[in-house]
């Protein structure tokens, strides 16, 4: 028995210096164009596969992902952040994506085989050993599943279907314009996305504080704090006030609201006007009705509902950051229900933008 134990351990050191020897002397090869040696490839991925499953939420978990505004959020990250590797539906492979190791996969095959929960688990951790990168805003499940809902349609999407996604209406010299208005429209409308903020109803002062904020990391978003960053400081400046000096075209609703809505509105209305312990009311900092906006506090009338919603959630929840006014926008926000919450993102949502 002790030789057998002698043994190992001298089998163990041998291993462990022949390592050190392949490490040290740099007799590894880690030449992309060299590639794994054969079997490596396979335990790779199959770690890769068997890890992703294993730590994907439950599908019940999943939400409703075909919401076409959602879709079309996750397409313009897509677009900007992820189709350099990936490709886009009905686009090749760049030499230089084709010449990476391991190649990333093209979008459409990459999400053949995983099912949504699988694909959030990927967006949102990224993979070792490769260039798939974690979400980088840890507090922003929202966005992560945005990228789902759009991943889940690349199936049986074309090239012009992902291409209308992507449509622009700013003037095609002004380069920053364009970037920003793929989201957020030519005059910060948001192109009636539910999911993004309009621009047009926010001040100068507000949208920069805000823009610092995603670039510095105060304040947690994978999509802004991308976008924030791809554009000079200027630059963001000169789009920023055009979108400040743009005029509000109107509430964001379209239609009559149902009997049942009109209730949940009339209950946001009253949640607006009655602050808690710790915060004043909802009414008195963000209007309606005020002469002029205080300091740190957007006007919210007529931003859309989800979007309200969601950034009520994020301040309730400790994680929305950013902002002079954090502490206060927290304890407004903490004792509030989802209930309440859906309340006041309808009544904010249905009043004229200001």
């Amino acid at each position: 028995m002790r030789t057998v134990i002698k043994t190992l351990i001298v089998l163990a050191l041998l291993g462990a210096v022949g390592a050190v020897t392949i490490v040290g002397l740099g007799l590894f090869n880690v030449s992309a164009r060299a590639g794994h040696i054969p079997g490596v490839s396979w335990v790779l991925h199959t770690a890769y596969r068997q890890s992703v499953k294993l730590r994907a939420p439950d599908a019940e978990q999943v939400p409703d992902l075909s919401d076409p505004d959602l879709v079309a959020l996750g397409a313009g990250h897509f677009d900007s952040a992820c189709s350099f590797c990936h490709a886009a539906p009905d686009r090749i492979h760049s030499a230089t994506a084709d010449a990476m190791s391991p190649e990333p996969p093209h979008i459409t095959d990459a999400v053949a085989d995983w099912q949504p929960q699988h694909l959030f688990t990927i967006v949102k951790d990224g993979v070792k050993m490769s260039g798939m990168p974690y979400w980088p805003a840890e507090n922003r499940e929202d966005e992560i599943w945005a990228m789902v809902a759009f991943l889940t349609h690349v199936r049986e999407m074309e090239g012009a279907g992902f291409d209308a996604l992507l449509a622009s209406d700013a003037p095609s010299d002004d380069t920053a314009l364009t970037y920003c208005a793929s989201c957020h429209g030519a005059t910060g409308d948001s192109k009636g996305n539910g999911h993004i903020p309009r621009l047009d109803i926010l001040d100068e002062g507000y949208m920069q504080d805000a823009i610092t904020a995603y670039r510095t990391g105060a304040r947690d978003s994978g999509f802004m704090a991308h976008a924030a960053t791809q554009l000079p400081p200027d630059d963001l400046t000169r789009v920023i006030r055009h979108y400040a000096a743009s005029a509000p075209a109107g509430p964001t609703p379209t239609a009559p609201l149902p009997p049942a809505e009109l209730e949940l509105m009339e209950q946001g209305a009253g949640v607006a006007a009655i602050g808690n312990i710790d915060a004043p009311s909802c009414a008195s900092c963000h209007g309606p009705g005020l002469d002029q906006t205080k300091p740190g506090f957007p006007r919210i009338s007529g931003q859309p509902r989800p979007y309200l919603a969601q950034q009520l959630k994020l301040w309730r929840d400790g994680t929305r950051g950013g902002g002079p006014r954090k502490e206060l926008m927290e304890k407004a926000a903490r004792t509030l229900s989802d209930a309440e919450i859906d309340a006041l993102a309808l009544y904010y949502s249905q009043l004229p933008a200001e």
